[in-house]
């Protein structure tokens, strides 16, 4: 006997014939932009309040960076510092990594479609990819200025400016990265946390700036494109880091730790005689689980039906971030029975 589950409630919504085209392109945009479930309540609001977050963490950190950003380019006009340009160019890139993940965050609080079966959380992961490719472009783009100004030396202009500007990209960057590492976290957003360590390093790398002013005080004007070089390899490092966090989303990876918390949840609900198969993954910032528990052979359908609404419920307390899971009943294996699944082994792959 086997039973499948997952909690979830889909309905339709109607409406009379011919008023699919009365409201016109605004409503569609309105409708577009506005977040709407067909699961159930409770799950609806956590969503949204999630997205919600990750939405204000991300215009709020545009705010910043963009300010940050802005005050630094003056600066650049008049000193002419290529390390001091490297960082602004990597914080107005830091910037701009809002758009994307602002437009993730909106596609992924749309329902689910016959087309997108499990939504638009994917997108998310889209715009991690987008992440990683700004900050390799911002990479490049600050270490070739270095070298060129490295085989052509310049004098730097108005070096307590350019310290001050150092400062300012410090001061924002930390306050920045904070923020979006916290929200990140408490969502479950792989692509912000990302986001809050790349705005990290840019805070190291305006502190780099400082030496570079300083060995330009000092006369010395080769300290402004090795510090531009020192930046780009802050940069790299932190490309690295955010690839891998990323990449391992993307690919469906997960915490071994919360496959472990599964499990044992999972053996301690009334009726669960083992757990078999269990998997996780991540859609956008939030977890969806699959799972096949052993019953006892001779329980009715309604009983195992009622084993796995327990199991599911267990999961949903015990994982955090978790919004549903498609539990599997398994009868317990009786002496001289065949394999329930052996007519599904021709269909395993080789």
């Amino acid at each position: 006997m086997s039973d499948r589950h997952e909690h979830s409630h889909p309905h339709e919504h109607s409406q009379p014939h011919g008023h699919g085209h009365r409201h016109g392109l605004p409503h569609r945009l309105t409708h577009l932009l506005t977040p709407h479930s067909h699961e159930t309540a409770d799950k609806v609001d956590s969503a949204l309040e999630s997205s919600a977050r990750g939405m204000r963490a991300l215009w709020v950190s545009l705010a910043v960076l963009g300010v940050t950003a802005l005050a630094q380019a003056v600066v650049v006009a008049v000193s002419g510092s290529v390390a001091l340009l490297g960082d602004t160019v990597h914080n107005a890139a830091d910037a701009l990594t809002a758009v994307p993940l602002g437009i993730a965050f909106v596609l992924g609080r749309r329902a689910a479609t016959r087309r997108f079966t499990y939504g638009y959380g994917r997108a998310e992961d889209l715009a991690g990819l987008v992440i990683v490719l700004t900050i390799a472009a911002s990479a490049a783009f600050a270490g070739w200025t270095a070298i060129d100004r490295l085989l052509d030396p310049r004098p730097v202009q108005h070096v307590p400016a350019v310290a001050v500007a150092a400062l300012v990209g410090f001061a924002g960057n930390e306050w920045v990265a904070r923020y979006r590492i916290r929200v990140g976290r408490a969502i479950g957003s792989a692509a912000l946390v990302a986001d809050g360590l790349h705005a990290r390093t840019d805070g190291f790398t305006s502190l780099a700036v400082l030496l570079g002013a300083g060995g330009s005080a000092l006369g010395w004007q080769l300290a402004d494109p090795i510090v531009g070089l020192a930046i780009t390899a802050a940069i790299a490092l932190v490309l690295r880091d955010a690839a891998r966090e990323v990449f391992r989303r993307v690919l469906d990876a997960v915490d071994p730790a919360l496959v472990d918390r599964a499990e044992r949840a999972l053996a301690e609900v009334a009726g669960v005689r083992g757990v078999g198969e269990l998997r996780l993954r991540w859609i956008g910032h939030r977890l969806r689980a699959e799972v096949a528990v052993v019953v006892d052979g001779d329980v009715t359908v309604r009983q195992a039906h009622r084993i796995a609404v327990d199991a599911e419920h267990a999961l949903l307390h015990a994982v955090p971030r978790l919004t549903a899971a498609l539990v599997h009943a398994d009868p317990e294996p009786a002496p001289g029975e065949a394999d329930p699944h052996l007519p599904l082994a021709h269909h395993a792959a080789a």
